[in-house]
């Protein structure tokens, strides 16, 4: 048995969640990816899948085994790419995610000049409001804007990002610009997450503030345009309404009670034998965020 060839075959369909996908994309045969797996399985001792007829997932021996794989893999390909041009040239395929409209303003542009540089390289570019696990969902490099629990990732903080209270300027003539997030709790205001609170920080205490309003959504970008149409106060990450606050269409309040800034950090699962085109596309982002403070 191959060793390698295993190890890429397995992580294949781990990555493609299919037997038939993960030969497609080695340009192999069903039934050789099929006899791959079960020659690896025998050898290790383990069952690394749980297959039925419509579905294939990791076991937990196989959830630990794909990180070892990348890492084997990660330093194979590492030690080919010193030799070879791609070491200086990166190529191939990364798999990067990041939130919805962040990933859209800020990202996606970063990375279309990245791609323009390296035209070797192809992006897979996955824009979620939720915590993706790289590790799970083959996912190369992920944007976060929260502190990094995981600590099984990497973070790199590229910058900070503030939480800030907003309100058009004509709602504010109407109903007055609130001194204290305790007027919050007589004023409207536009949500997207209804029953969290809105927390607030005074003399280095955090504190949290009920606010309630007649107006809810899913999704950041018609709450804020509610907000810049005189529905009320919206809280927002600071990238979110800048484009508004710059056309005069929102003014940001309570700025003496706003959290410390979040940091925005590129994670990756590896430290250490990243392959080249992570490291050129982490470097590339570092540069393309130096210093960025929203």
């Amino acid at each position: 048995m191959d060793r390698l060839k295993a190890m890429q075959t397995f992580v294949q369909i781990a990555e493609q969640g299919s037997l038939t996908k993960a030969a497609d994309a080695l340009e192999s045969s069903l039934p050789a990816v099929v006899r791959s797996l079960a020659a690896l399985e025998a050898h290790l001792g383990v069952r690394l899948f749980h297959r039925t007829t419509r579905r294939i997932s990791l076991t937990e021996e196989g959830r630990q085994y794909l990180q070892s794989a990348r890492e084997v893999l990660a330093a194979a390909d590492a030690a080919d790419r010193a030799l070879s041009q791609e070491a200086a040239e990166p190529a191939g395929q990364l798999t990067v995610t990041a939130p919805v409209l962040f990933g859209h303003m800020y990202v996606a542009p970063a990375i279309v000049r990245f791609l323009k540089r390296y035209d070797r390289m192809r992006c897979s570019v996955l824009l979620h409001d939720r915590t993706v696990n790289l590790l799970e969902e083959g996912v190369d490099v992920g944007i976060r804007i929260s502190p990094l629990e995981d600590s099984s990732l990497v973070a790199q903080q590229l910058g900070t990002i503030r939480r800030v209270a907003v309100a058009s300027p004509d709602y504010l003539r109407t109903h007055g610009t609130p001194r204290h997030p305790r007027e919050l709790l007589d004023a409207n205001c536009v949500r997207v997450h209804p029953g969290a609170p809105v927390h607030f920080r005074d003399n280095g205490r955090t504190f949290a503030v009920a606010a309630r309003g007649n107006l809810e959504f899913n999704h950041i970008a018609p709450a804020v345009e509610a907000c810049a149409a005189g529905m009320g106060f919206g809280f927002f990450f600071s990238y979110q309404v800048l484009p508004l606050v710059g056309a005069g269409r929102l003014r940001i309040v309570l700025e003496d009670f706003e959290l410390a800034p979040r940091p925005v950090s590129l994670i990756y699962p590896h430290a250490r034998l990243l392959p080249a085109r992570t490291r050129a596309f982490i470097e590339w982002m570092k540069n393309e965020f130096e210093g960025l403070r929203l």
